[in-house]
């Protein structure tokens, strides 16, 4: 199997990894693991570079927006479906992925339905109530519509596994955002941010509480599916 993730963040929630040559990891359980950087294009090169290296089938793993009321930080999304705003869908295996619902519902709440992949984040509760309106898609990411389609392409099994960070409730400060363009979080970007919007230090302390509900969320869901 190989595992795209966007961030070394989300990436060291599964675990123990040994570095190749070829720039992928080999994880304890002889999954691959790529992490790509953020964003559609970045998730299609690594996840072609899985496939080159001998993966079957590929994994999305990460974190998530939440769309739905319903959900809330550190909720565990294993879709049936991922889509895009502009009509692409794909759906999830079924089988791989109701083995893998049944073994994370006993470690954390699992939701199905669809997941919406974005071109950019979805930032303000509005925007966020206007998607979920919109797709009907439960949570958002930025890659997993992109590796579904590498898996359509080379006929392989595909299923995303996804973590909600912040609700429907959540602004997404501008200083994230902002710091966050380029495929990873540049830190002195944040902070240049802060310095000129520090009313969005309250939105960003909230953040940081549900990353951490968010990621040890990941951290369970890894363990159960190595267990």
């Amino acid at each position: 199997m190989g595992v795209v993730v966007a961030l070394k963040a989300e990436a060291r929630t599964l675990g123990p990894a040994v570095r190749r040559r070829d720039g992928l990891s080999s994880l304890s359980d002889g999954a691959l693991l790529a992490v790509s950087g953020m964003g559609g294009a970045l998730a299609a090169i690594a996840a072609r570079s899985l496939v080159d290296a001998g993966a079957a089938a590929l994994m999305s793993f990460g974190l998530a927006g939440g769309l739905d009321p319903r959900l809330s930080a550190g909720n565990v999304v294993v879709p049936c479906e991922v889509i895009s705003r502009d009509g692409a869908r794909f759906a999830t295996a079924e089988k791989w992925r109701e083995q893998l619902r049944l073994v994370i519902a006993k470690v954390r709440p699992v939701a199905a339905g669809k997941l919406l992949t974005s071109l950019t984040a979805i930032d303000t509760v509005a925007d966020k109530a206007t998607a979920f309106r919109e797709t009907g898609a439960v949570a958002v990411d930025m890659e997993s519509l992109a590796i579904a389609e590498v898996a359509a392409a080379r006929s392989l099994p595909f299923i995303a596994v996804r973590v909600i960070v912040d609700t429907a409730a959540d602004v997404l400060p501008r200083a994230v955002v902002a710091a966050s363009r380029g495929g990873q979080v540049n830190i002195g970007r944040l902070i240049g941010g802060l310095a000129a919007a520090p009313l969005d230090l309250i939105a960003l302390i909230r953040l940081m509480q549900r990353y951490r509900t968010a990621t040890r969320s990941l951290a369970a869901v890894a363990g159960a599916r190595v267990a």
